[in-house]
C-alpha cells in the first residue's frame, strides 16, 4: 500500500524592503561583502560602515551597508588608499549625494515658481490690450511721439 501524498503549499512571501533597511546579522553582511565579520566590527568602530542596531546592541547591515563595506574594500586592496583616505572619499560620496538632492529641490521649486509666475501674469494681462502689448510705465520704452490733431479751418 502507498501512502496518500500530500501535497504542501509553499507560501512566497516578496518583502519590498529599502536598501536602507537594516535586515543582515553581521555573519550574513560578512558573507555576502567577502569579509571577515571582525573585519566589520573594526571598520564600524573606525566609523567606516556604521550599521543599524538591535535593542540589544546588536548590529544589522543593510543593502547600502554591504554595498559601502564592498567599496571600502575595492578601495583599500585594489586601490591601496589608506583606511583614512577611504572615509574621506566615504564623506565627500555623502556631501555629493546630499548636494545632488538638494539641487533637485531646489530644480522642482524653481520650476514650481516659474510655472505659478506665468500663470499670474496670464491673468494679470488677460483681456487687457494695454497691459499685454503696451509698457506699464513712459520710462520703459526708449522713444514716444505725442499725436496732436491740428485743426482746420471750415472751408479750406
Amino acid at each position: 500500500m502507498t501512502e496518500p501524498t500530500r501535497s504542501r503549499r509553499v507560501t512566497r512571501v516578496t518583502l519590498d524592503l529599502a536598501d536602507d533597511a537594516p535586515v543582515y546579522v553581521i555573519s550574513v553582511a560578512a558573507e555576502l561583502s567577502g569579509m571577515h565579520p571582525q573585519t566589520l566590527r573594526q571598520y564600524d568602530r573606525l566609523g567606516l560602515v556604521s550599521p543599524g542596531r538591535t535593542g540589544g546592541g546588536g548590529r544589522r547591515y543593510s543593502l547600502r551597508d554591504i554595498e559601502q563595506l564592498r567599496e571600502v574594500s575595492r578601495l583599500s586592496q585594489e586601490e591601496g588608499v589608506s583606511l583614512a583616505g577611504v572615509r574621506r572619499i566615504l564623506e565627500l560620496e555623502n556631501q555629493v549625494d546630499a548636494l545632488r538632492g538638494r539641487l533637485a529641490e531646489l530644480t522642482e521649486q524653481l520650476a514650481t515658481v516659474t510655472a505659478e509666475a506665468a500663470v499670474q501674469e496670464r491673468e494679470r494681462t488677460r483681456g487687457d490690450y494695454r497691459r499685454a502689448y503696451l509698457p506699464a510705465r513712459l520710462e520703459d520704452t526708449a522713444t514716444f511721439a505725442v499725436w496732436r490733431p491740428v485743426r482746420r479751418e471750415p472751408g479750406r
